[in-house]
């Protein structure tokens, strides 16, 4: 799963200051700046925080999309509430299927640029929280889906992301261990050579066949883990710098090395 991320707006902007001229990029920042903060250093999919993305449609200039995919089906307040907390991850094996993704899949993909995730390790009856990032410290590149929804009373349209999911290579399969999951999950990493692949439209069977090739577990060898304090419930320290920092807890030590 992934419920919880880092990143920055200069990490949001890495592709976009590639593939853009200056000019461009400070139109949209001018324009989506009351959105906007400069850091997230953990950010909470359960609070649907805003996020730029690269969507299929123009995958140079990144949309401010809130995390948690609202599926243009949804009809009152109430639904919406109840279904962008479950909507944060799409499981990819089923995003082909299921009528909350299948069709952002074909229609509606995109690129999230985040700086690393947590994932919660159990132990004892407690959840320690582990930060991943990569090993080079660039920016991941996470495979999305996002949505427009448009709400009845007012007209106002709402665009909304949700990060896909895989299995787990084998160092977040030690991590990720609730016992209430069927299996261990990771978010899908995409390498930089292949992040195009994820917004071409390939359509019809060969779309999903090769779609489904990209959501494969990143190798553990370009990641790096440890533990950091609590993320969650009174001892939580918010988005503040030092809830990235390495914390050390005795009784995890065995625990991880066995």
């Amino acid at each position: 799963m992934c419920y919880d991320i880092r990143t920055k707006l200069e990490s949001m902007l890495k592709r976009a200051r590639f593939r853009n001229d200056e000019q461009r990029i400070r139109e949209l920042l001018d324009k989506l700046e009351p959105y906007l903060q400069d850091d997230l250093f953990h950010a909470s999919g359960f609070q649907h925080p805003w996020l730029l993305v690269y969507p299929q449609h123009e995958p140079d200039l990144p949309i401010l999309c809130r995390w948690g995919l609202i599926p243009n089906w949804v009809k009152d307040d109430e639904t919406l509430q109840r279904i962008q907390n479950q909507t944060l991850n799409a499981r990819g094996e089923t995003i082909f299927e299921k009528s909350s993704f299948r069709h952002s899949a074909r229609m509606k993909r995109c690129l999230i640029y985040v700086d690393g995730f947590f994932e919660h390790h159990e132990f004892n009856g407690k959840k320690y929280p582990f930060h991943i990032a990569r090993k080079d410290g660039e920016p991941m590149i996470l495979g999305g889906l996002w949505s427009e929804w448009t709400d009845r009373d007012t007209g106002e349209v709402l665009k909304t992301c949700s990060i896909v999911t895989t299995e787990a290579n084998p160092m977040m399969a030690q991590i990720h261990n609730n016992p209430k999951l069927p299996e261990p999950r990771m978010p899908v990493i995409l390498p930089e050579e292949q992040a195009d692949d994820w917004l071409i439209d390939w359509r019809g069977d060969l779309e999903t066949a090769k779609l489904m090739d990209l959501m494969h577990p990143y190798p553990q060898e370009e990641l790096t883990a440890y533990p950091v304090q609590r993320l969650r419930g009174k001892e939580a320290l918010g988005n503040v710098p030092q809830a990235i920092e390495e914390f050390h807890y005795p009784e995890l030590e065995l625990e991880l090395t066995t």
